[in-house]
């Protein structure tokens, strides 16, 4: 049984990383690993997390979808290639073992810094030119969604980048994007943690109302934030995640 002063760290962690992730994604990144450090197995921590996921992807889509920000035709076809992925990505978590889990969440995390370090920057500040979604885009939607059903840490972020370089998005409309699309990354991803029974659901439970809060709360005020305001939390975010990975390796 966690205690009591554990479960409550966790609430405030889940919730806040929630407010950020909005913007930023990687929330996993975080989350994760400190579940590992409360002694929670490798498996049950990515499941319970992925619950907690698919109602932090909800309470953040809500506003953005209130605003219109959101191209629903236009993810149509990237949200079946997502489902797809995902599923796939879900499945592979039972097979695996607990240390293989530890290494992917490891080298995601390295993974993710130094794609933020030397990517592509190509977002803009107003619409862009093109309006088409390339064929890439589509191949890096599911392939990311397999990694997303598998763990989900850095995904979004990477997503959001992937539908601005690639699908025509500016960087505020990718960020509506990337959330409805987790909805259904994460969703079909914890409905076969379910049915793997790797969920714990008491703990779940509690994460997913303050995941579903913080979204709720940080997409409200990113709906009213211009281009650059985001473009600013989501840089400084990436190098505080580029800081703790130096202190976890060094």
């Amino acid at each position: 049984m966690m205690a009591v002063w554990s479960l409550v760290l966790l609430v405030l962690l889940f919730f806040m990383t929630s407010v950020v992730g909005v913007v930023t994604g990687s929330n996993s990144l975080v989350t994760v690993p400190v579940m590992f450090q409360f002694g929670i197995d490798e498996k049950v921590a990515v499941a319970t997390n992925m619950f907690g996921l698919t109602f932090m992807a909800i309470g953040a889509t809500i506003p953005f979808v209130r605003q219109g920000s959101i191209e629903f035709k236009k993810l149509t076809p990237l949200v079946i290639l997502t489902i797809i992925g995902s599923a796939i990505g879900a499945l592979l978590v039972g097979v695996i073992t607990n240390q293989s889990i530890k290494l992917i969440v490891t080298v995601a995390m390295i993974a993710m810094v130094l794609f933020t370090l030397i990517g592509p920057n190509r977002t803009t500040n107003g619409e862009p030119r093109e309006t088409h979604v390339s064929s890439i885009a589509y191949v890096l939607t599911f392939v990311l969604a397999i990694y997303g059903g598998l763990y989900s840490g850095g995904y979004v972020t990477v997503l959001t980048a992937t539908f601005v370089a690639f699908a025509s998005m500016n960087f505020a409309r990718a960020v509506a994007a990337t959330k409805f699309v987790n909805v259904f990354s994460s969703g079909i991803a914890t409905l076969i943690f379910m049915w793997q029974g790797l969920v714990d659901y008491r703990l779940g439970i509690i994460l997913a109302i303050s995941m579903f809060a913080g979204a709720f709360v940080g997409a409200h005020y990113a709906t009213k934030m211009n281009e650059v305001w985001l473009r600013r939390i989501f840089v400084t975010t990436v190098f505080i995640l580029a800081i703790k990975m130096l202190f976890d390796f060094s």
